[in-house]
């Protein structure tokens, strides 16, 4: 049991950071692209990227990388845009190993706690030759509480599990969309090198 409780803490603690680390991450792109248009058409290419600095999130980095290459030519800016997603895909994704480790690990341990809960009422049997339910029930209750454990942690984890998968993958899928539309938006505007 403190194995699977000590498992339950971590996934708890895993799960809390990261959900609050995409919370954090997490801008309203539409209005983040809008506002970087106004300031690129009216300011300029150098205020956008000193609006991409003080803002947080993965967007704001990858508009950043793009925009420090608008000098250099088109090729460069989408080679930027590409490796910063990189980078951001992998902090996105950070910790995700760790949650789906205590998924697999949890039930196992709780099965390996059942089996050895059924050893228990079993050698318990053999050594009195015969069946008394007091004795076998100890080692039966152990058999259950460990399986209810194992799955009572999995269960939670899974949960916060999947809602970091899809959080992630909308916002790659933002992350793609709107950095098309900023090379889209300089290219229409000759704001990229030729």
């Amino acid at each position: 049991m403190y194995p699977l409780l000590g498992l339950f803490v971590i996934g708890i603690a895993f799960g809390i950071v990261k959900l609050w680390l995409l919370m954090r991450a997490t801008v309203n792109s539409k209005k983040f692209f809008e506002m970087i248009k106004g300031v690129l058409k009216k300011e300029g290419v150098r205020p956008a990227i000193e609006k991409c600095e003080t803002t947080r999130g993965p967007l704001a980095a990858l508009f950043h990388a793009g925009l420090e290459r608008a000098d250099r030519g088109l090729a460069y800016v989408e080679r930027a845009i590409e490796n910063e997603a990189a980078v951001q895909l992998g902090f996105l994704e950070r910790g995700m190993v760790w949650l789906s480790t205590i998924i697999s690990v949890a039930p196992m341990l709780g099965f390996l706690g059942t089996v050895q809960g059924m050893i228990i009422a079993f050698d318990t049997i053999a050594k009195s030759n015969d069946i008394v339910p007091s004795e076998v029930a100890g080692g039966i209750s152990t058999a259950l509480l460990t399986t209810f454990s194992g799955l009572a942690i999995a269960i939670p984890i899974q949960i916060f599990y999947n809602y970091f998968v899809n959080k992630v993958d909308r916002m790659v899928v933002e992350m793609e969309d709107y950095s098309n539309k900023l090379v889209e938006f300089l290219i229409d505007n000759d704001m990229v090198a030729s």
